[in-house]
């Protein structure tokens, strides 16, 4: 007899999970899995229940490594450049200075003064009244050219015109007494026989002294006539009004200038020099001159060299004339060269390049690609060159400017 099919074991009622459980169960699990608070949608039935999923952001820890590598990336490459930069300057290496040389030759050399000076007139002169007075007419003004005696202006001379009148109205007295005293000299001689001895020489006496004041009066109306002259102010020379500084109506006396008259034919430069090269100043030299605003040079010699020395300014004057007569306003600055020496064969260095200390003079030359300091002794003169006596030899590389540089610095000769 069959068996009867086994039913369902006896148990608990399934719930409403139990139930949908097994529903799912037996559909293989197709279903959506369950969400909970232990249940993320990653859920594996077979490792257990999962964590909820976390969202990645811009803060999270997955985005550091990549920064990091573009940090190291670009730290590199500045170092690379660095290192680059470093090898090709190499700034650990002393590198030599570049310097302006020039090479020491043989040269004719020309000893030149310069000077400056200011155009003067050499025949120049102030005029001056020789008496006291107020001037009454001024017949020449500043620029006129006049000539020797020409009248330049007049004093009130009506005081010793009075005086003058005076004078040979006397002489006209004394030449009356004079004839008298003759006269009486002569008729008494006639009656020499009758008259005394001592009527004659009483005659004689006075005829004497008539003629002696005469000879005094005389000489008074010449002393007038001269005098009245000076009330005259005649030119001393042929010129041109320089400056005026009377005027009409003021006083005039001797030690006042009126005016200055100067003879500009003939122009010079006139100049003085320090003492300490007045030893080599002198007569006949020949001048380079350049007048202020030209550009041309006209030649001179010295002319005239003082023989004393101001104390005041320690300065000796000396005056150059022109070869060939030259217009210039009076006054103007002109630029000298005073030849004082030529050489036909000298070592010259630039004034910049001397080296001045307690020890004397050097210079700075490059040998072997370092600066070494020569001595050397140079002729002291104001110029932009100087004569090297000792010391130098031709052929040596002169530093020009030995300013930033000292001896035993590694220097290489700056191209041109």
């Amino acid at each position: 007899m069959p068996n009867p099919k086994p039913g369902p074991k006896p148990g608990p009622k399934p719930g409403p999970e139990q139930s949908a459980e097994q529903d799912i169960a037996s559909k293989g699990a197709t279903a959506a899995p369950p969400t909970g608070p232990n249940l993320g949608p990653n859920h594996d039935p077979n490792h257990g229940p999962n964590l909820p999923m976390l969202r990645t952001t811009a803060s999270s820890p997955a985005e550091p490594p990549r920064r990091r590598s573009r940090l190291w990336f670009w730290g590199g490459g500045l170092l690379a450049v660095l290192l680059a930069l470093g090898a090709w300057f190499q700034p650990w290496v002393t590198r030599p200075t570049a310097v302006g040389v020039e090479i020491a030759a043989l040269a004719p050399v020309t000893q030149v003064l310069a000077v400056n000076g200011r155009i003067a007139a050499l025949h120049e002169v102030d005029v001056r009244a020789v008496v006291t007075g107020g001037i009454v007419a001024l017949l020449v003004n500043e620029g006129d050219s006049v000539a020797a005696d020409d009248t330049l202006a007049r004093i009130d001379s009506s005081a010793q015109s009075a005086a003058l009148r005076q004078a040979v109205a006397g002489l006209d007295a004394a030449l009356v007494a004079r004839n008298q005293a003759n006269e009486t000299y002569d008729r008494t001689l006639a009656l020499r026989p009758h008259v005394a001895r001592a009527t004659l020489d009483t005659a004689e006496f006075a005829r004497q002294s008539a003629d002696q004041e005469v000879s005094r009066l005389t000489a008074l109306v010449d002393q007038a006539r001269i005098q009245l002259a000076n009330y005259t102010i005649s030119a001393p020379m042929a010129g041109t009004v320089l400056s005026m500084t009377a005027q009409q109506g003021q006083i005039a006396d001797p030690a006042t200038p009126l005016m200055t008259l100067a003879d500009l034919s003939e122009l010079v430069v006139e100049s003085d020099v320090d003492e300490s090269y007045a030893t080599q100043i002198g007569l006949g030299q020949a001048a380079v001159l350049q007048l202020a605003g030209a550009s041309d040079t006209l030649p001179g010699k010295v002319i005239f060299v003082s023989q004393q020395v101001d104390a005041t300014t320690g300065g000796l004057a000396f005056k150059i004339g022109f070869d060939s007569p030259v217009s210039a306003p009076i006054g103007l600055t002109v630029t000298a060269n005073i030849i004082i020496e030529q050489r036909a064969s000298e070592l010259t260095v630039p004034r910049a390049a001397i080296l001045s200390g307690a020890e004397g003079t050097a210079v700075l030359l490059v040998r072997d690609g370092t600066a070494q300091q020569q001595a050397i002794r140079v002729i002291d003169w104001p110029a932009a060159r100087l004569i090297v006596t000792e010391g130098l030899a031709p052929g040596d590389i002169v530093i020009l400017d030995p300013t930033d540089i000292s001896a035993g610095q590694l220097v290489s000769v700056a191209q041109p």
